[in-house]
């Protein structure tokens, strides 16, 4: 019998070659062919490098994948539901050989799913999610201790590929499940909304937005007043108010043009206006006002006060109206050593005691007033009040800047030792 070495060689193997192998159970050796022994093996070993683990978990469940008997650990998870959470444990890294892939693979979806590292260092792109029908695969690298992620699939829903391949606004919306409104999909940085319905927002900024209807896009107006903001006129304005009085145009501080206005009984406060031409005012009370160059025709005004008053017609009384200084206005001062002495006295009217030393006959004494009031060309009118023999004497004042002599004069045929009494008033004039 020729040794194997001795016979022909077989470069192509059919199923039908036959091979020698020892029967232990004949007690001699026998032939089978090469399909015969590659039946054994598929039916003896499905995969000598994968072992297949199926599980039912629950919710919460933790599963420790085997320490590594093959290469390959796929982990087949079919659970009867949706599960919130779960864990898998991977094998203790001691005894992972390098290269140990672990696939796990889901019938329904796990939301919260954990992989422990059992000692590994790290997980490299792990997954946190499996969806229905979902799988992920991670391989241990023995030089770094760690894990990596080598491939995660997928479940796309209905139109989701599509949308991949072609990622336009309506692939988009027929992928979406739960969208409203139709049309273009929007970013947020100066976008163009084509009729768009708006719920209740809670805050938003419409600094350039235009075409808000007055009359349907604003509540809480009251009667009129969207009237007013679509057309402010001053008649719209009036209607739009519950509290107005008088009618006619709006009126503003400068150069303003009244007519006939009526004022009853009311109180203007510190009011500042620039030149306005009143018509004719009933009656009221004006407190305080500022005004540069009024011009009124013909007011009639209760008790008024202010700083300045200018006018080109005639002021006239009537009535039992009176004209002249308020209290304050007023001074006094007492005259001291001789008839000659000077007064100061700042006020635009007042009373001068003067003393009471002799004055001759059809003589005339002066003194100086000193007085802020007073301007060149202003007239002073004086008064004998009392204090001496009334008609006896005549009085004149000539005026200059902050001053004016004051010349008193005896007509009288005896000498007087009197303390007369004047009183007198500043007049403003200009020859101009």
């Amino acid at each position: 019998m020729p040794t194997i070495n001795q016979l022909p060689v077989l470069n192509t193997i059919s199923s039908g070659d036959q091979l020698p192998v020892y029967s232990p159970n004949n007690g001699d050796a026998r032939r089978t062919s090469i399909g015969s022994l590659l039946t054994f093996f598929q039916q003896s070993f499905a995969s000598p490098t994968l072992s297949v683990n199926l599980y039912v978990p629950g919710a919460g469940f933790n599963i420790t994948v085997p320490t590594p008997v093959s290469n390959d650990q796929w982990m087949l998870l079919q659970p009867a539901g949706t599960l919130a959470t779960g864990t898998i444990t991977l094998p203790l890294n001691t005894g992972v050989p390098d290269g140990t892939s672990v696939l796990i693979t889901t019938t329904q979806e796990i939301t919260s799913l954990t992989i422990s590292l059992n000692g590994a260092t790290a997980l490299y792109g792990g997954v946190t999610f499996l969806g229905a029908g979902t799988a992920t695969a991670i391989r241990f690298y023995q030089p770094t201790n760690s894990w990596y992620q080598i491939n995660a699939d997928t479940v796309y829903g209905a139109n989701v590929q599509a949308f991949l391949a072609v990622p336009s606004s309506a692939n988009l919306r027929a992928a979406m499940t739960d969208e409203t409104g139709t049309g273009l999909l929007v970013f947020n940085n100066t976008p163009t909304l084509i009729t768009p319905i708006l719920g209740i927002p809670t805050s938003g900024t419409l600094t350039n937005c235009t075409g808000l209807p007055v009359a349907t896009g604003i509540s809480g107006l009251g009667a009129s007043v969207a009237t007013f903001l679509a057309t402010p006129s001053s008649a719209n304005l009036a209607a739009a108010l519950t509290d107005e009085t008088g009618t006619g145009a709006n009126v503003f501080a400068n150069t303003p043009t009244i007519t006939n206005p009526t004022v009853s009984t009311g109180t203007f406060t510190s009011p500042a206006l620039v030149t306005p031409a009143l018509g004719t005012v009933a009656s009221g009370v004006i407190s305080a006002c500022t005004s540069t160059s009024m011009v009124m025709v013909t007011p009639v005004i209760g008790a008024a006060t202010g700083t300045s008053l200018s006018t080109t017609g005639n002021q006239v009384i009537t009535g039992t109206g009176k004209q002249g200084y308020a209290v304050g206005a007023g001074g006094g001062v007492l005259q001291a050593t001789s008839k000659a002495t000077a007064v100061t006295l700042n006020k635009s009217c007042g009373q001068i005691t003067m003393n009471g030393a002799a004055l001759a006959a059809s003589t005339t004494v002066s003194f100086t007033m000193t007085n802020s009031t007073v301007e060149s060309g202003d007239i002073i009118v004086m008064n004998h009040i009392s204090g001496g023999t009334l008609g006896s004497y005549t009085f004149n004042a000539s005026c200059g800047v902050g001053t004016a002599d004051i010349n008193v004069r005896n007509v009288s045929l005896g000498s007087l030792s009197e303390a007369v009494i004047l009183r007198f008033a500043v007049i403003k004039v200009v020859d101009t």
